[in-house]
């Protein structure tokens, strides 16, 4: 289905994308933006783990980039200058819990492709999925790419250290993320049983992370970390005074 304007299900409802084409190849891709693998993380889920998106009726559009999570002003740093040539500015909120999809055009439910989530980096302060533009790589690799947000900063890693502010509610969002590819990436052409998880600097951390954890076992079975591990040693501390 070569549509420019494809519909596929999930779980929770129909999504429609957009067909792009990547530039010296002859094999389309299908985009899905923006697509809720959680309730937005507000009022009483802020500073809580992450809960299964509400479903919706209709058709849900999927042609525009979702929000970023809420992060720190960047706008005038060097990675956000060379951003602004590549995309449209993004805006940012704290519903973001979001992920996009990107698919080669002739991939359909049965076709078994295989998968990588890709983390961003940045820190676990700022970010978003759509830094990384997934085509090229799904057009050149055939393969299903996806891109996802995850909270940051305060919001994605306070803790008071005991059952009133646990943390790492961003590192849960991941875990939310890949739950949600296991149940719906085969409506895109994806394999569920062939999931690879990559990133670089905060990602790589991020994807070390998830090996170590019970919490994510089962739901991804490759794992490439880029530029970082879960023991740098700037990134553990035992004093409070080490905030963003």
């Amino acid at each position: 289905q070569d549509s420019a304007r494809p519909i596929r299900n999930t779980h929770t409802g129909q999504v429609r994308g957009s067909l792009v084409h990547v530039k010296d190849s002859d094999v389309g891709v299908h985009t899905f933006l923006g697509i809720p693998f959680a309730k937005p993380p507000v009022g009483p889920l802020r500073f809580a783990p992450p809960e299964p998106p509400e479903p919706w009726s209709g058709v849900r559009d999927g042609t525009s980039h979702p929000a970023m999570c809420l992060q720190t002003d960047m706008t005038k740093s060097d990675i956000s200058k060379e951003m602004n040539l590549i995309m449209p500015p993004i805006s940012m909120s704290e519903d973001c819990l979001y992920l996009n999809i990107y698919t080669p055009a002739h991939a359909h439910e049965g076709s078994n492709l295989p998968v990588m989530v890709w983390i961003h980096g940045g820190g676990l302060v700022v970010g978003m999925a759509s830094m990384n533009d997934g085509s090229i790589l799904a057009a050149t690799e055939d393969i299903v790419i996806v891109s996802i947000q995850y909270r940051l900063g305060v919001l994605g890693f306070f803790s008071t250290g005991d059952q009133h502010a646990r943390g790492n509610w961003g590192y849960l969002d991941q875990v939310a993320a890949l739950l949600w590819v296991q149940q719906n990436i085969a409506y895109f052409g994806g394999n569920p049983g062939r999931v690879t998880i990559f990133g670089a600097s905060a990602g790589g951390t991020s994807v070390s992370s998830l090996v170590v954890s019970p919490v994510s076992k089962g739901l991804f079975h490759g794992a490439i970390m880029q530029s970082g591990v879960a023991l740098l040693p700037d990134l553990i501390s035992d004093t409070s005074e080490v905030v963003y």
